[in-house]
Order: structure tokens, then C-alpha cells, then sequence
């Protein structure tokens, strides 16, 4: 029988633009109504924000506690280089292959969902493509969840939880950070030209974009039906290539 389900599904968008809200929601909605309305099956979840922020705790132990020096940031909390957005990219690629490794037909039932953020201060997403292995790529769908720089300020700042900084739905970054970090994208112009299917490393990539502003995740009844038909037209172009 056909698969009806991604076999992954990678989330985009700047932070708080709703990408942790979709998660949340598709994995609230029930397993048949989940692969028949949105082509999600059993959700496997590859998030790179909590390995970044384990090495943001290692620093803070290493110099606040061990008296040691920082390994992975300096003190306003900036990464020391550069790769390091890319090794993420590579850190979520290998958990993939982690993730599959115990099933004999792990796309059976499974849709991986990976989410990440990247900005053209570091590297952006032209250089986080080009570190997508080519097991994700030959698999993979893109819903790209558009938000301005000003709305995601402003829902950054709604969400964050100081009690919480480490959890996927109220954490959240200092505005000056946001700005140096996000308010330019370059996902307009990795994608000039190409509306529907992106070349990455000789693939063909299905896209589809879903506007979330006016801001649509804050409410899952205004959420499904407009998640619905992204993922349908996302579907679609999926299962043509």
C-alpha cells in the first residue's frame, strides 16, 4: 500500500515564527487524522536548539563552576565560529541515521520532522543546505514558515519564559541578539526562481511557503486548515517527484 505520509519534513522560518506552534499541534492531533489531513505519520522530532543550548550550559559550567575556559561561546553568548551553524546541520543528519538505525522500514510509519532557524549573519540557509546529507535530501520536503523580522521580534518576546529558557516553546533570544542574528534572511534568495521544487546538492527539493502573518499558529482552528492546504500542495509536488 502507498505511503500517505512525508518521509521528512523539515521545518524553516526565522525564530517564533510558529514552526515549535506546528509541531505542537501535529503532534496533538490523532495518529488517522494526522496522516489523512496532513501527511505526517508517526513524529520523530530533530530539533537543533537543544544541542546548541547544551553547549551553552557546558559553557556556563565550564567558567562559572570549573573555572575553565568557554569551548563553544564567548560571553554574550555568540558561537566562536562560524561552522559551527553548519555542524549543527551535520549533527541533525546524523541523528537521522541514528534515528533509523534499529528499523528495518523506519519510513514505514515514520515522518521525521527537523526544524531549524538560520540567518545570513551566519552562513544562512545557502550554507546550511549545502550540509544536508544526501539520505535526508533524497527524502526530504520543505514547509518554509514566513513571518517579517518585526513579527518575529514581537512573538520572541511573548513567548520567552526566563524560568524556561531551554524549553522549544518559551525559549527565546535578547532583541539585539534577534536583530544581529535574523533580521536578514536569505530565503528569498536561495530560492529566486524556484517556486516549487529547490536544487540542493543535485536534488530536487519540494518547497511551499505558509504566510503566518497575520499570525495563524496562535490558534489551532484558524491553524489546521491553512497547514492543511500547505502540506496538500507540499504533497503533491512530493509525491510527482
Amino acid at each position: 500500500m502507498p505511503r500517505n505520509h512525508f518521509d521528512i519534513l523539515i521545518l524553516l522560518g526565522r525564530p517564533a515564527s510558529g514552526k515549535s506552534e506546528i509541531m505542537d499541534f501535529l503532534n496533538k492531533t490523532g495518529p488517522i487524522e494526522r496522516t489523512e489531513r496532513f501527511h505526517v505519520g508517526l513524529i520523530d522530532m530533530i530539533d537543533d536548539f537543544p544541542m546548541l543550548w547544551t553547549w551553552f550550559e557546558e559553557d556556563a559550567i565550564l567558567e562559572k563552576i570549573m573555572n575553565k575556559p568557554r569551548v563553544q561561546s564567548d560571553k554574550e553568548g555568540y558561537f566562536l565560529h562560524q561552522y559551527q551553524w553548519d555542524l549543527l546541520i551535520e549533527r541533525i543528519c546524523m541523528e537521522y541515521k541514528k534515528h533509523q538505525r534499529d528499523y528495518t522500514d523506519y519510513h514505514a510509519e515514520h515522518t521525521t520532522l527537523i526544524e531549524f532557524s538560520r540567518g545570513s549573519e551566519h552562513g544562512g540557509y545557502a550554507s546550511a543546505f549545502q550540509h544536508l546529507s544526501t539520505e535526508v535530501l533524497e527524502r526530504a520536503a520543505i514547509l518554509y514558515v514566513d513571518v517579517s523580522y518585526e513579527e518575529s521580534l514581537r512573538k520572541n518576546r511573548r513567548r520567552f519564559n526566563p524560568e524556561r529558557p531551554d524549553s522549544i516553546l518559551e525559549h527565546g533570544l535578547p532583541d539585539h541578539k534577534l536583530e544581529r542574528l535574523y533580521k536578514k534572511v536569505d530565503w528569498e534568495e536561495v530560492t529566486a526562481g524556484h517556486s516549487e521544487y529547490l536544487p540542493i546538492q543535485g536534488h530536487r527539493v519540494p518547497i511551499v511557503v505558509l504566510k503566518n502573518e497575520p499570525e495563524l499558529t496562535n490558534d489551532f482552528a484558524k491553524l489546521a486548515p491553512a497547514l492543511e492546504a500547505a502540506l496538500a500542495k507540499l504533497w503533491s509536488l512530493y509525491s510527482r517527484k
